[in-house]
């Protein structure tokens, strides 16, 4: 049977509405597209419902005319200088007399796992299984059938700001949406742009967003590290209106239209940055809007260049640096997959190779049909997987739901009745979640 789902991602710069049909579990027909700016959003978090609640309104009514679907519930993501996350690990007696591996046993310890000090000020977005341990034993996905006396589960723990996490939910509501499930979007973009060969050997997703970038960790199959670098898209907009003296909406077509990561030779002398520009092509010089209203300025292509290239070597950096402390540096075969919207600056992920020694390309959601064209690039990665992530993990009888109740009391359909016991639904999801 054909299932009907829908994503909302709520960035800072775009709220996209997406509605899909799913023939089977590895692939979607698009019926429909709802995208707007961004209202009442800053860096991925709510600062104004009302803004908020209107854009995803918009975002909301567009999908509709286009699918002829009305929509009732969404898969929604969640992001933003807010989200942290942490490992944690929890150990638990086989209660079996023959000791023998329960689906119980692992949510006993799936459940000891979540004993960590979390502030007040936060709450848990999702606790994901990496691996378990049987008697010593390490690397095991699956423990349920073996025979053990000790079972210890390695988790990963995303938590977000409690009051981010309501007003976003309060935003969506007010839109007139109920929330089948809230996902982090780095996790849900992973669903869409990385294949479960990537995800074993180890790959760095690097979603880069308006005004944040999220980076995911994933091996062995499972996810081990998340984390957010407070650089986006907008930012390399920003440096270009600083230091061109042009509008905005200026900064952002030259960045869309002739912009690079890396620059072929240098704009100034490097002995003398005070230094006149040299002589340029006639082809190479970009005519452009400057602050005052009715002049015109020549911008040196080498210039813009030089600019982007800055703030992406710094990105770079960051990223380096952020997997440097992960501690998985040494473990990514599949080395690191851009998406979103900045990830389609030209060059980018040349650079990134360069600077990084590591394998770098550029993710495109996959598995599309229908109205595929409209979404099948790097910045609708995010929509696409919260709907993979729905289609795979959030139906009714996916235990996936015993690992993931912060919003089990009245947010959308997470407080349903009838739900399966969380323990019969434990061996067929770590088939399915786990490879």
């Amino acid at each position: 049977m054909r299932r009907t789902l829908v994503s909302i991602e709520v960035g800072t710069t775009k709220v996209c509405t997406v509605v899909a049909q799913a023939p089977n579990e590895r692939s979607l027909n698009v019926l429909g597209v709802g995208m707007t700016q961004s209202k009442g959003i800053d860096r991925g978090v709510v600062v104004n419902i009302e803004e908020a609640a209107s854009a995803i309104a918009t975002s909301v009514e567009k999908a509709e005319r286009v699918s002829g679907y009305r929509i009732d519930t969404a898969y929604v993501g969640v992001a933003g200088r807010h989200i942290a996350s942490l490992n944690s690990r929890g150990v638990v007696a086989v209660s079996n007399p023959d000791h023998e591996i329960t689906p119980h046993d692992v949510a006993r310890a799936v459940e000891a796992a979540q004993a960590v000090a979390i502030p007040t000020q936060r709450e848990v977005v999702h606790i994901i299984p990496r691996a378990y341990i049987v008697d010593g034993t390490e690397g095991i996905r699956d423990p349920v059938g073996m025979s053990g006396f000790r079972l210890e589960v390695e988790t990963h723990i995303v938590t977000g700001e409690v009051m981010a996490i309501q007003n976003l939910i309060k935003s969506v509501q007010r839109a007139g949406i109920e929330i089948d499930d809230l996902i982090l979007q780095p996790l849900a973009a992973g669903e869409a742009v990385l294949s479960d060969e990537d995800k074993d050997r180890g790959v760095v997703l690097v979603d880069i967003g308006g005004s944040t970038t999220d980076v995911a960790v994933f091996v062995h199959g499972g996810i081990w590290h998340t984390s957010v670098i407070p650089i986006g898209g907008s930012h390399f907009t920003n440096d270009l209106v600083y230091v061109l003296h042009t509008p905005h909406n200026t900064a952002e077509y030259l960045k869309l239209k002739y912009g690079e990561a890396m620059q072929d030779r240098p704009a100034r002398d490097p002995d003398d940055p005070d230094a006149p520009l040299p002589e340029a092509n006639p082809d190479d010089l970009i005519d452009a809007d400057t602050l005052v209203v009715g002049e015109r300025q020549k911008i040196h292509r080498a210039l813009l260049n030089e600019i982007l290239q800055a703030r992406a070597e710094q990105l770079v950096e960051m990223i380096y640096n952020e997997l440097q402390r992960s501690g998985y540096d040494g473990m990514l075969q599949s080395g690191i997959v851009l998406t979103g919207g900045g990830a389609q600056l030209p060059r980018l992920d040349e650079l990134m190779r360069e600077m990084l020694g590591v394998p770098v390309r550029v993710g495109r959601p996959r598995g599309l049909g229908g109205l595929a064209e409209a979404i099948d690039m790097p910045p609708y990665a995010t929509s696409v997987g919260l709907l993979l992530w729905g289609l795979r993990h959030g139906q009714a009888d996916d235990p996936y739901y015993a690992y993931h109740q912060p919003y089990g009391n009245g947010y959308g359909s997470y407080g349903h009745e009838g739900r399966v016991p969380i323990y019969e639904r434990l061996k067929n999801w770590m088939r399915t979640f786990l490879p």
